[in-house]
Parts: structure tokens; sequence; C-alpha cells
């Protein structure tokens, strides 16, 4: 690989072309305030160069930017804190930062061909290191076009406490379809009501200058992307639920057990929870926990559509919660995948109105930061979604070629979950452990097996 080194040409702020319809300010709810600890989230696509002249396409881009936080106030505004300790949105306009950089030594098959991830992706998005509190004083979003060799990486970093991963890639597939299209209206606007079950009147209190990081991020880690095929997915999935399977299989999917009610249709374990569980089986194997360890496997959860009545799908904000699956190394190990994948599967299905509720309850009574880490060698936090529409970005000259994401809230055992470029329900999964744990996952053949 060539220096990774990247130049900054410029930066600005950008701030919407219209005020903002939303006259008071938004309150952060019981789901965004444990995320003020966490880094600001980076994600980012990889594009083709278009044929653009480059400064031509950096002024189109602020014009659509400036377009798109008219429809997402929230996002140009800054977090204010009242006597009282309640955390809010001012949506006042002070706008985004926007960062051009260069890099024109690197090439997309130079950066895309490594097996770990090459460290250029960190200097490609703003905000490395800043905790979500900083947004009391910093912009809770920043831009950053990086031009490459042969294309360009569009790298958003936006404030955790402000957004989950729904509302972040709603944020950045907007700004795609205004930059592509050149319209004011937008497909999919955003609802930042705040009369919902997460609205609490609980404060979360914090030292002086605000809270520090859960997690040291100093540690030696390797980042790969292990990429997983549609057919290989499906393979997993038969395998996750061989012992439901009575009546035949048509193309790795469980066909009449499920039409026929001779079993519950939510007994079926899903690809993405039967690929969770051979993940959990085979960095606990890597790590050499003790048989009579704890071991947990962390998964966020979205909200919305588990609530009675449901929140609208664009809700604005972090709607999500976090269930730990816990259980026995030993027992990870030496029972098949099904125990495992049963275990994710239960505690999903699991997750219903009345679950969340308790979690909101749970959280007043006893206000706290969400501890992303990985304190006891033993744990796996699964973040992001195959279901996000992130390659649905297309700024007006083709899809990404790839997603890549930065620095931020990375520490051993860090999973994201990417959907594939070639869709179709292939998965890609990004995942941060330290170099001998990585090693022996690589050298897991019950793993590598589905890796394409």
């Amino acid at each position: 690989m060539p220096s990774s080194s990247v130049s900054i040409i410029s930066k600005c702020t950008i701030s919407p072309d219209h005020k903002s319809p939303i006259k008071k300010t938004l309150k952060l709810s019981v789901s965004d305030l444990p995320m003020l600890s966490c880094q600001y989230i980076q994600k980012g696509v990889l594009l083709s160069r278009p044929s653009l002249p480059i400064d031509s396409l950096i002024s189109f881009l602020k014009l659509s930017l400036s377009t798109t936080l008219s429809h997402f106030p929230a996002l140009a505004g800054r977090l204010t804190t009242d006597p009282a300790s309640h955390v809010y949105i001012t949506c006042d306009g002070s706008g985004v930062e926007f960062i051009q950089a260069r890099a024109k030594h690197l090439f997309i098959d130079d950066i895309l061909s490594p097996l770990d991830v090459p460290v250029c992706f960190r200097e490609f998005f703003a905000f490395d290191n800043t905790l979500s509190y900083s947004g009391h004083y910093k912009p809770l979003a920043a831009v950053q076009i990086t031009e490459i060799g042969d294309g360009i990486f569009i790298g958003l970093a936006v404030n955790h406490a402000v957004t989950d991963g729904t509302s972040f890639w709603n944020f950045f597939n907007t700004f795609a379809e205004i930059t592509k299209g050149a319209t004011k209206t937008i497909s999919k606007p955003p609802s930042f009501r705040r009369d919902t079950v997460f609205d609490s009147p609980a404060v979360l209190r914090f030292p002086k200058g605000g809270p520090s990081a859960t997690f040291s991020g100093d540690e030696p880690l390797r980042e790969r992307i292990f990429h997983f095929t549609r057919e290989s997915i499906l393979k997993l999935k038969l395998k996750a639920n061989q012992d439901l399977i009575a009546n035949g299989v048509t193309n790795g999917k469980v066909t009449e057990l499920f039409k026929t009610g001779k079993i519950n249709p939510t007994a079926e374990i899903s690809s993405f929870q039967s690929l969770c569980a051979q993940l959990w089986r085979s960095v606990t194997r890597a790590r050499n926990v003790e048989k009579g360890k704890a071991t947990t496997f962390r998964m966020a959860v979205n909200c919305r559509h588990r609530l009675e009545p449901r929140l609208e799908p664009l809700y604005f904000g972090n709607a999500i919660q976090s269930i730990p699956t816990v259980a026995l190394a030993g027992d990870v190990l030496s029972n098949d995948l099904h125990w495992s994948a049963d275990l994710l599967h239960q505690n999903v299905v699991a997750h219903d109105d009345a679950t969340v509720r308790r979690g909101v309850e749970d959280w007043e009574s006893n206000p706290r930061l969400f501890p992303l880490g990985n304190s006891d060698g033993a744990s796996i936090t699964m973040g992001s979604s195959p279901r996000f529409p992130m390659y649905d970005n297309d700024f007006g000259w083709g899809r990404p070629v790839a997603v890549r994401s930065g620095k931020a809230n990375k520490f051993d055992g860090k999973i994201s979950a990417f959907p594939g470029w070639e869709g179709g329900g292939s998965v890609d999964l990004e995942v941060v452990l330290a170099p001998a744990t990585m090693a022996g996952v690589e050298r897991d053949a019950e793993f590598m097996q589905y890796v394409s």
C-alpha cells in the first residue's frame, strides 16, 4: 500500500437553505442520552470517479447538502443542557462541517484488495475520537469528500446521541437523492415527533466537562471484512434450523412446516441470527475462553416496529435497545449451531412492546451511559444492519463500489453488519478483533467454510 496520508484542501460550514420549521427544541430521549459517551458514527461510501470536474462537484455537493439540511434541521443544530440537566437539540441552523480532501495516490483496487481494512479509511472521516457529548460546542455532523486517483469517498460523521443507524442512513440516502435529482422534494421525510415512550423526565447527570469513553481505544486491533454470499448464509440458516425440519427443504429454506402451522412461524431462526451464532462460536473458540466463563453476544435492535402503536419507520433519533444474550463459553462450544442461534432468536422474538417499555422503565430508575467495550474479554457487540440501504447512495454517477467505516467506536469484539455489494441477501461483516483472536478465526474451518 502507498502512503495513506490525506491532504485537507478546504473546510467550511454548510447551513440549511431554509430556516428550520421546528420552532422548539428537541429533547433527547432515554434512547438518545446513553449515547452521549459514544463517538460520532462514521460511515461512508466509495464511488467511482464522476465525469464532472472536482471543483464543480464540490460546489454541487455543498448546494445539495444545504438543501438536505433543510429537511433535517436537527443535524444543523447544537446540543444544549438546561438548568435542570435535560439535554436538547436546538435547531438553530448553526450548520455542519464540510471538508474537501485529496489522496490521489490511492486507487480503488489498492484500498479494497488488502485482507485487512487499510488505515487510510480512518482519514476519510472527520471527528475522530469525538464523543457525542461534544455536540454542545461542535457541529452534529460533518461531510468529508476525499478525492482519490480513480474515485471519490463520501464520509459522513454524525453525533450518535442524535441519530441511530436508521436515521443516519435516511439522511445519507436523502443527500444522495437530492444530489442526483437536483430536487427540493424528498421521498422519505423524517419524523421529529417526541411524544413517544422514549420521552421521559429522567435526567442523566454528567461530571463537569462531560463523560469519558467507556473503552480505551488504544489496544492493538485487526479489522477485516468477511463476505458471505446468499448461498452461504442459506446453508447456515439450514444448519441452524435442522432441529425444526421434518417435511423437507426447498432451496435451503424451511417450507411446509411453517405454512401448515405445525410449527409456530416465530420458531424459524433467521439467516442473520444463524450468521451471528456462528460468529459467536468461532470468536469464543479463538479467544480460548474458559468453559465456565460467561460470554455475551450483544445486538442492537430497532424498536420502531416493536412498539404498539408503532413509531413512524423514519422517526428521527435513536429508537434502539441492546439485547444481551449470555451463555457459558463451554455451552456455546459444546452444543451445536442451533443451540446458540436459538438463544439469540428467542431473545429477539421476546423483545416486544412490553419488553421495550420495561427497558425504558429500568433506565429511568437508573440512568446510565451505554457501556461500549469488551471489559471482560469475552463479549461481542453487533452493530449496524444488512437491511440498511447503504448501496442506495447513488449521487448521480452510479452505485457505491464499497461501504466502509472510520475509527469510531471500535474495540475488540465490535462487529458491524453491512449488505453485500451484490445484494440478494448477501452480507459483509466488518469484524474488529485482537490480532491473536483474528488469526484464530481465520484458522477456524467451521467459520471460514462460509466466507467467500
